[in-house]
């Protein structure tokens, strides 16, 4: 079937929404960012890409600071609204009821009703066009107990993580493989073994 040709944008889908909270305890803000993603392993190295009108740019450029706080389900109401309101005329954090707490490495808080947490140092701003890259190095990670199974490992079904794509928020689907199924040996079941006579 032939492909109709499209314009260069940005057609990467789904991607991360995360609620970015910047600033102190004290004087704080949080915006919603799509655009974000891991860069490195080690050093663990993540980015934000931010329009330097934005209000929480200078906050970040200053400080040097930010956290990444994931988005739930149950805070889709609050990424929407963090997206489309200016903390230059409100609270979010007190108009979504979000509670702000402190941060292990970092000065800017961490948002309590996330479930997952990541602290993150600005290593380089990269000027792109629209856009500034924040490249920055995750320093913490902070898990809520709610977020781990009974085998001690994260659940990210169970926190009801959300996906964007092109102005639409989807929450993950069921879970189809984990990584390294594609090569996995399957295990034969073991054939039961002959008892063997033995003299008496």
């Amino acid at each position: 079937m032939p492909k109709k040709q499209w314009k260069p944008g940005a057609m990467l889908s789904p991607v991360p929404p995360v609620l970015v909270s910047c600033g102190t305890m004290e004087k704080h803000n949080v915006l919603t960012v799509a655009w974000t993603g891991i860069l490195c392993t080690h050093p663990p190295m993540t980015y934000i890409s931010l329009r330097p009108e934005r209000y929480s740019y200078d906050i970040i450029k200053n400080t040097g600071e930010f956290v990444m706080n994931l988005a739930t389900e149950k805070l889709v109401f609050a990424t929407d609204y963090c997206g489309v309101r200016s903390g230059r005329d409100i609270d979010k954090f007190e108009k979504m009821n979000l509670t702000p707490e402190y941060a292990s490495k970092v000065s800017a808080p961490m948002i309590l009703e996330s479930p997952l947490n990541i602290e993150c140092e600005v290593r380089e701003i990269v000027k792109l066009g629209s856009h500034d890259m924040f490249i920055s190095e995750i320093v913490a990670v902070n898990v809520d107990d709610s977020a781990f199974n009974s085998d001690g490992k994260i659940d990210f079904i169970k926190c009801g993580l959300l996906a964007y794509a092109h102005g639409e928020y989807f929450t993950l689907g069921k879970t189809l493989g984990t990584f390294g199924f594609s090569v996995r040996k399957i295990r034969k079941p073991r054939k039961p073994q002959k008892k063997k006579n033995l003299p008496r």
